[in-house]
């Protein structure tokens, strides 16, 4: 078994409170780490460092845990460029859209999707991304759910069954039926390869009684709920995934006190996805006023070809600092650790001792240039070692 010792690192982000300054981030100066087996097995200083069978100095530069994008939507075909320069003369967002790309993705071949998906994962890779999430929602019949997810699948345990994008327009008149649709056959296909089940709960989408059977269907099936909610404006689905215990709810733009309170007492992970509104021109969610009532928050892309094209998790740092009030140490920890409780996953999204071995290398001194230097690769390497199972 071969361990491997990176020292001298100027600022390493364990996430873990209790080293280093005692704050969220965890933070260790001229740090070192240990990795064996695809898992941190040491992290402290680098004078205090063990032996290992390897050894990389960096020099003086950063490291961070690998970012958690806990919302993407990857298994698409077709581009919607002319809707977002129409956007940009003025013209209104709107979640008609999704059908444009239905079409497109239904016409493609399983190859043609599986080499866009590895692309893009590759691209969120070389960003910093460790671990994605990816949705299903572009193909809306129950065979290209069932292929979206097989797909997704060969590149995340993190996939999602999101049948309940929107209504396809041959059940236009009959949304009961396509309920019915997506709570029987489409599960049924789309169960084998999912993790969650999601439902975009808005006006023009689903509403909160038809969100709550298609959750409702998906529990029964083992699949774990989250929400896409109060996004285009106020309503019910924040309250909702509180009120079902749902890891997170995700969009969170238009919040009252009811929705903010609601998170705070669930512990309903607030997802929060500024490439959306980067894209749209909509209102940012305010994430100062959801930290300060106490509501865990996350960031995450919402890679998709319609309202967030974008895979940077350094570009929703950066946004969530400049446009959302946050401190760019809570962006980081939402990129991260928040990610990780998005998904329920205690193992992610920090460097301590057991948690796999997934970690950026900043060419820069310290995080703070994640927001600092909103647009320039700073990503210098990224280790993401697969942890040996059995």
């Amino acid at each position: 078994m071969t361990s491997l010792l990176v020292r001298h690192i100027g600022e390493l982000v364990t996430n873990d409170p209790s080293v280093g300054d005692g704050s969220p981030l965890g933070l260790l100066t001229d740090a070192a780490l240990v990795v064996e087996a695809g898992r941190v097995a040491w992290v402290g200083t680098t004078a205090g460092a063990p032996d290992a069978d390897a050894v990389q100095d960096i020099g003086g530069r950063a490291v961070v845990p690998g970012f958690v994008d806990s919302h993407s939507h990857l298994v698409f075909a077709g581009d919607r460029s002319a809707e977002f320069a129409a956007r940009m003369a003025g013209t209104a967002y709107s979640a008609g859209g999704i059908r444009t790309t239905v079409a497109a993705t239904r016409a493609a071949t399983d190859e043609q999707l599986a080499v866009h998906v590895a692309r893009h994962v590759d691209e969120m890779r070389r960003q910093g991304t460790t671990t994605v999430e990816i949705k299903s929602g572009y193909g809306l019949t129950v065979r290209d759910e069932a292929r979206a997810l097989a797909i997704a699948r060969t590149f995340t345990e993190e996939t999602t069954f999101l049948g309940a994008h929107v209504v396809p327009e041959e059940y236009s008149a009959d949304p009961a039926g396509y309920v019915a649709l997506v709570t029987g056959p489409m599960l049924d296909a789309a169960a084998p390869h999912a993790r969650w089940i999601d439902v975009f709960c808005e006006t023009g989408a689903f509403d909160a009684d038809q969100a709550r059977e298609i959750l409702a269907a998906g529990r029964a099936r083992g699949l774990a709920g989250r929400l896409h909610a109060n996004q285009l404006g106020p309503g019910p689905g924040v309250r909702l995934a509180c009120e079902l215990g749902l890891a997170a709810v995700d969009h969170c733009t238009h919040l009252d006190d009811r929705d903010v309170a609601a998170l705070a007492d669930a512990g309903t992970v607030a997802t929060l996805l500024p490439g959306v509104e980067f894209s749209t021109r909509s209102p940012y969610p305010d994430a100062r006023g959801l930290l300060d009532a106490g509501v865990t928050v996350a960031l995450a892309s919402d890679c998709n070809p319609g309202s967030s094209y974008t895979s940077s998790m350094p570009l929703c740092i950066a946004l969530g600092v400049r446009e959302m009030g946050m401190t760019p140490a809570e962006a980081l920890w939402a990129a991260t650790r928040g990610g990780a409780r998005a998904l329920d996953r205690a193992d992610l999204g920090q460097l301590a001792p057991g948690a796999p071995a997934h970690f950026v290398v900043l060419d820069a001194p310290s995080h703070l240039h994640l927001a600092y230097r909103p647009g320039v690769p700073l990503v210098q390497d990224v280790y993401a070692s697969p942890v040996p199972t059995g």
